[in-house]
């Protein structure tokens, strides 16, 4: 859970230096940091765990999968 808290308060501040950076608003920026990394924080919580879960053959054949996947678009967008 720790690394999970040093990601959002990390994901806070790039969160909200971009968005000030790009509006100049302290608000449009807090309203941004605040909402988008909380969100993102609770998806990586639950995406850790899901890989927690995974075992290696199940690892090995969503990489074939995405293999495939990829190497069909790449082939489709030369």
């Amino acid at each position: 859970m720790t690394k999970t808290l040093t990601f959002a308060v990390m994901h806070f501040t790039v969160a909200f230096s971009v968005a000030y950076l790009i509006t100049g608003s302290f608000l449009v920026g807090g309203l941004v940091a605040t909402i988008e990394p909380a969100i993102n924080t609770v998806a990586y919580y639950f995406h850790e765990k899901f890989w927690q879960r995974m075992t290696p053959e199940k690892q090995a054949s969503l990489r074939l999968g995405l293999r495939s996947v990829f190497d069909t678009y790449a082939l489709k967008s030369s």
